[in-house]
């Protein structure tokens, strides 16, 4: 059976992450995804790339495409893409405010040859405002938008330190362009009006912590307010950027729940670490029961770990409870409080999970032959539908393997494509 987008053509001029994970979703959902390329192909493709211009991270991005080469800097490029835009339904986009005026693929320019296009457009910072026009990346947005200090880690040197086993601004943005292009397909089909649509990473960056971020008087100047008050003291008198997290604090610090930390975090064991996830004084008192502890001066619901003698309380049970932890390894553990039905995890590193029986009999992961690379296994769409099927056979694409053929479809003859190729517009 065909999936649910099956039908839908996308026009995809994009590079790095946010761009070509909403064209990977697109694509799962069965829409025909056009990956456009300049010649020698987008910058992803050589980095960490073993097989020239094939790395695992453009492959993991990109399956499910198929690419066509246009230098959309080549006038006889843009003109080509002004003929075939009539053909597709959606055209995605992501870069600098301004640079899609320059290649002349803007939402104002591409309507006039397909009225009822849908338009998305990425951008770091928005189409507004002083930074609008600043070049962004997942790095800057993080820094940006407040997602680097909320994770308050620095390197060896006191320097903040990135993100860096995700790029979660870009993936948001992403996922967010998929989800406004779904819902622009369906104002389409209801009224026959294209529109445009926007995001950025500065927004996908907010959208992470919006409890964080937004404000909230009544409740913030008990808690939030405090810790902000202190960390600004410190910077105004010259303190480092490590100072100043620890002036602020963590979040359990902030809202003066210090004490839901002892069994919502990680812990060393004898053979690698656990994360405890309680959420709920249920949860709590499971924990308790396995650990064995019946005297949690922490428990009561009213207790306030921002008092100073309150706070001695929560460090020595913390201490208690990384003693204990470190007497079992992580299958006794794990075996222990799932017997009680606690949230418990051991901590698995990425690369493990391609094959983690959980992972295996979801179903999560595609194995697929890449033509050349050879085998892959790589991860699969994110949804899965009971009455449309998710997912594409189709691997990442060689460059310009389908550059002749997404012509034909949209009639481009042959000696056209000739000439376009002998011009340079087309590789």
């Amino acid at each position: 059976m065909p999936g649910p987008l099956a039908g839908v053509k996308v026009f995809e001029v994009s590079q790095i992450v946010a761009g070509p994970y909403c064209g990977l979703n697109l694509a799962d959902l069965g829409a025909d995804v056009i990956k456009v390329e300049p010649p020698g192909g987008e910058g992803s493709r050589a980095t960490g790339a073993v097989v020239p211009g094939e790395s695992k991270g453009f492959h993991a991005l990109n399956r499910g495409k198929r690419s066509l080469v246009v230098d959309l800097r080549h006038p006889d490029g843009q003109a080509l893409v002004h003929r075939v835009i009539r053909g597709f339904d959606v055209f995605t986009i992501n870069a600098r405010p301004g640079v899609p005026e320059r290649l002349r693929v803007d939402y104002d320019t591409l309507r006039q040859f397909r009225p009822d296009l849908i338009h998305l457009e990425n951008s770091g910072f928005g189409n507004e405002g002083p930074s609008a026009t600043r070049s962004g990346s997942d790095a800057v947005a993080q820094a940006y938008s407040g997602l680097m200090a909320g994770d308050a880690k620095v390197d060896e040197f006191g320097a903040p330190e990135i993100i860096t086993a995700t790029a979660p601004a870009d993936f948001q943005a992403g996922l967010a362009g998929t989800m406004a292009i779904c819902a622009a397909l369906y104002h389409r089909a209801m009224t026959g009006e294209g529109q445009h649509i926007e995001t950025s990473l500065l927004m996908a960056g907010l959208a992470l912590q919006g409890f964080r971020v937004s404000k909230s008087p009544a409740l913030d100047a008990f808690t939030q307010d405090i810790a902000t008050q202190k960390m600004y003291e410190v910077k105004e008198a010259g303190g480092s950027y490590k100072e100043q997290l620890d002036a602020r604090g963590n979040l359990f610090d902030q809202m003066g729940r210090a004490a839901a930390r002892l069994f919502y975090g990680g812990y060393a064991v004898k053979d690698g670490g656990i994360i405890l996830g309680a959420l709920t004084p249920l949860n709590r008192d499971q924990m308790r029961r396995v650990l064995g502890i019946e005297d949690d001066p922490t428990a009561g619901v009213d207790f306030d770990s921002n008092i100073p003698e309150n706070r001695k309380l929560v460090d020595e049970m913390l201490a208690k409870v990384r003693a204990l932890m470190l007497t079992k390894t992580m299958d006794e553990w794990i075996e222990a409080f799932e017997a009680e039905g606690a949230p418990v995890s051991k901590v698995n590193f990425p690369e493990e999970l391609a094959d983690d029986p959980q992972v295996e009999a979801m179903g999560y992961m595609l194995d697929q032959e890449h033509e050349l690379t050879g085998p892959e296994r790589l991860v699969g769409p994110i949804v899965k539908m009971s009455k449309t099927p998710t997912g594409s056979p189709l691997t990442s694409p060689p460059l310009g393997k389908h550059t002749d053929e997404v012509l034909h479809e949209h009639g481009v003859t042959d000696p056209e494509i000739a000439a376009l190729r002998e011009s340079g517009a087309i590789a």
